[in-house]
């Protein structure tokens, strides 16, 4: 069964929250955190990686927290899971050729990477701004 972690939950709680902020608007991880009830410094980790590949920026000293490394109508819902969680696969045998013995020969096989195609253009096609300003 494919199920997101935590640690992608708080990921997807965490962008939204700074989507949802003024453009421009740096804001503190004990801000973020207590918005979101996600552990700060769970959250803070979360926050560093999305800063190392530019979905958000981060600002060090007074004045210093998190924001948007871009518009939120460019990061979308896929990009913010495989950050935290890696690639979709609903299946191991999907890792890639060779992972499985079976790859040529397993009937199931095609149905999992249909379901994987799916699940990856469904999260494609959702951006971090659809999520801000749904109500």
């Amino acid at each position: 069964m494919m199920e997101l972690t935590r640690k992608g939950e708080y990921a997807i709680r965490g962008i939204i929250h700074l989507a949802q902020l003024p453009p421009g608007k740096v804001a503190l991880i004990s801000e973020i955190a207590e918005a979101t009830d996600v552990p700060q410094t769970f959250l803070a980790k979360i926050l560093q990686s999305f800063a190392k590949i530019g979905i958000v920026q981060s600002f060090r000293g007074a004045g210093g927290g998190f924001m948007l490394g871009r518009s939120a109508s460019r990061i979308t819902l896929r990009e913010v899971v495989e950050a935290v969680e890696g690639p979709i696969l609903p299946n191991r045998c999907l890792i890639g050729s060779g992972t499985c013995e079976r790859d040529s020969t397993c009937g199931v096989h095609p149905v999992w990477r249909q379901v994987q195609q799916r699940v990856v253009e469904i999260l494609d096609g959702v951006t971090i701004e659809d999520l801000a300003t749904h109500k």
